[in-house]
This record gives structure tokens, C-alpha cells and sequence, in this order.
């Protein structure tokens, strides 16, 4: 079988950051790299349920809500997939920057966190999200669409 193209990336030399992972005709997915895969430390799984949670819910009450496709958590626990359908690159870094400070200001009830809302609903970690994502967020700050590319060595 052919490689997909996320495992293809040097996830050594992979930094945090938002990145275009792929384009499939209309549909963009965005890698969401909140921590250095490898690099020793890994979102645990209650922070990253409850990024997931906050990040899905917020990016789907926004004005882009329908062209955002997917949100959801990678299984190495290293950041999200974010799918959209129809929005520029600047809009989808507005997005990011937007939902990513949502989940650094939440507080209250996680969204979808009843046990008949979610299957693993006791698995929830705001304060873990709210650290793991702070240098994400720095990262992205002044983000450009000449940003989203991997590095050459990547």
C-alpha cells in the first residue's frame, strides 16, 4: 500500500504550528500541531478530548461554521485535524486564532461532556488544555497563509 501523505512528513524536525497537510479538490485539511511529536512530551488524553470538545464547538458556532467540515484529535497526540470547505487560508488562521483563544478563556461546563452526549465523558482536562496550548497560540500569533507550508526539511 501507498504511504498516506501525513506519514510522510519528518515528524523529527516537525515544529508546532499550523500547517496545510492536504488539499483534496474543495476540501482542506489543516495539521494543528500543538506540541513537537517526539519530543517527549504528548497531550494527555483529557486535554486532548477537551481541545477537541471546545475547538469543534466553537469553530461550529462562527460565521465560518458551514465550512468546517471536521474537527477532531490526532491519535499520537500531538494536535488536530481541522477540514474546511470554502474558506481562504486567512480565514482559516482567523479561525484557528479565535477558537484556540476560546479555549484559553473557557471556563464553565465543557460542551457535550453529559455521559449521554459523549462516550467517554469523565475523560475531560480543561486546565491541562488551557497550559498545552499556550505555546500554540504564541506560535500562531502573527500567522500568514506563507506559514501553513511544512518546512523543506519536513
Amino acid at each position: 500500500m501507498e504511504k498516506i501523505k501525513s506519514f510522510t512528513i519528518n515528524h523529527d524536525t516537525l515544529e508546532v504550528g499550523m500547517y496545510i497537510s492536504r488539499i483534496d479538490d474543495d476540501i482542506i485539511t489543516y495539521d494543528i500541531r500543538l506540541v513537537k511529536p517526539n519530543n517527549g512530551y504528548f497531550l494527555s488524553t483529557g486535554s486532548i478530548h477537551t481541545i477537541e470538545h471546545l475547538f469543534a464547538t466553537y469553530a461550529r458556532n462562527t460565521k465560518w461554521s458551514k465550512h468546517v467540515i471536521y474537527v477532531g484529535p490526532m491519535g499520537c497526540r500531538t494536535g488536530c485535524y481541522l477540514l474546511t470547505r470554502g474558506l481562504s487560508h486567512e480565514q482559516a488562521i482567523e479561525l484557528v486564532q479565535q477558537s484556540f483563544a476560546f479555549i484559553a478563556n473557557f471556563s464553565g461546563e465543557i460542551p457535550g461532556c453529559k455521559k449521554h452526549e459523549c462516550g467517554n465523558y469523565l475523560d475531560h482536562d480543561l486546565l491541562a488544555a488551557q497550559q498545552d496550548i499556550i505555546p500554540f497560540l504564541k506560535r500562531i500569533e502573527h500567522y500568514t497563509p506563507s506559514d501553513l507550508h511544512y518546512a523543506e526539511d519536513c
